[in-house]
């Protein structure tokens, strides 16, 4: 090796670990942005139809999901300070934690929430406590809500141009080929990929449809003290909750069912309305939890990626790499599984088409089914 190749070599080198550690420092909202891609890329190329340009279509395709939501989770918030406002002006909570010197208390008291009302709290000094202890946790919030910022700004960056330049960064990648393997796994990854992650969006809409129905058809026949509140965003909210494994949407049905059991517990109500809470708990588990898991997801599982495999990788995930590892643990275990499918068998010199039986490279053991099949 000569010396000017032996420097290029070496800033090569340099470059690619700097952008390794630029990567591993933000892998979390590059991870995400990867799963938002694939979730999109669908919808990003069914507008073609409509023979819009390219930026629109991605705008468009980012706006479908996440303009939504954005507005869940802000309709979340305010519903959830309104409803923690009115219980506790109902319910001693202020006395419990010192109405005097707290700023709970303080709030507890606010009667009028006009705007009117708030600059006249503000100016008798009703809202002090509050502002002291937003000032007390000032650079933990400004620290949060900047990294927030620039996470969701990654996200939404990187997602939109890899929808406008996805395919450019594939025909690049393709340039390595080599005897066509590094084409067949790229194309198989990219097919399996898109089937497993755009799997978990579809999963996250029908288990959103099917609470929705459920929580609505609870409250039709449950009294009125022990009905869900709001059913279509706990529906919708519990839809999202099924993306995060083993505890997933009981996350979401549990607390419900301890928020509609508050008013007959702390309001002296009739104890036997909460035979319908032990109703719900049971239809949420079985209606909305388990029968969805078994039927649907081996649906929305990919093609090929192994049912109980990807469970593991959304249980392993999020406790080997934090919260983003469930989405990064499947991306992983798609690459590992197309990688031993495809390349890892020439590269140890066997041919994949010879498998199955007789001779027909589709053909399985006599007894066996395939897992497309289920």
């Amino acid at each position: 090796m000569d010396e000017k190749r032996f420097v290029i070599v070496l800033f090569g080198l340099a470059v690619a670990l700097v952008v390794g550690f630029i990567g591993y420092r933000f892998v979390a909202p590059l991870t995400v942005a990867v799963f938002l891609y694939y979730s999109t890329r669908r919808l990003f190329h069914r507008l073609e139809r409509f023979r819009l340009p390219a930026r629109a279509r991605a705008v468009l395709s980012l706006s479908l999901i996440g303009v939504p939501l954005i507005g869940l989770i802000g309709y979340t918030v305010l519903l959830v300070l309104i409803e923690a406002r009115q219980f506790i002006e109902q319910y001693p909570v202020a006395e419990t934690v010192g109405a005097e010197d707290s700023w709970v208390g303080d709030l507890a008291q606010l009667s009028d929430p006009t705007l009117d009302g708030l600059v006249a709290a503000y100016r008798s000094g009703q809202f002090d406590p509050l502002i002291q202890f937003v000032s007390e946790q000032a650079p933990l919030l400004a620290s949060t809500l900047s990294g927030l910022a620039l996470n969701l700004l990654i996200v939404v960056v990187v997602t939109y141009y890899l929808l406008l330049d996805g395919s450019k960064f594939h025909e690049w990648l393709l340039t390595f080929d080599d005897d066509a393997v590094v084409r067949e796994y790229l194309e198989t990854a990219d097919d399996e990929l898109e089937a497993v992650l755009y799997g978990n969006l579809l999963n996250v809409i029908a288990i959103s449809i099917i609470a929705v129905v459920t929580y609505t058809a609870y409250n039709v026949v449950a009294p009125t003290p022990v009905e869900v509140p709001y059913p279509a965003l706990a529906g919708a909210l519990t839809g999202i909750a099924s993306l995060i494994p083993v505890i997933g949407m009981k996350i979401v049905y549990l607390p419900l069912a301890a928020v509609t059991s508050v008013p007959t517990l702390l309001g002296g109500g009739d104890v036997a309305l909460l035979a319908y809470v032990a109703g719900f708990l049971v239809v949420a588990a079985v209606v909305v939890d388990t029968i969805p898991d078994i039927v649907l997801r081996p649906y929305f599982s990919g093609k090929t990626t192994h049912v109980g495999l990807l469970m593991l990788a959304y249980i392993f995930g999020p406790v080997v790499f934090g919260f983003h590892g469930l989405f990064l643990a499947p991306i992983v275990l798609v690459l590992a599984l197309t990688f031993a499918d495809t390349a890892l068998i020439r590269l140890l010199g066997g041919d994949p088409n010879e498998v199955g039986a007789e001779g027909d490279p589709a053909a399985v053991p006599r007894g066996q089914r395939r897992l497309d099949e289920f």
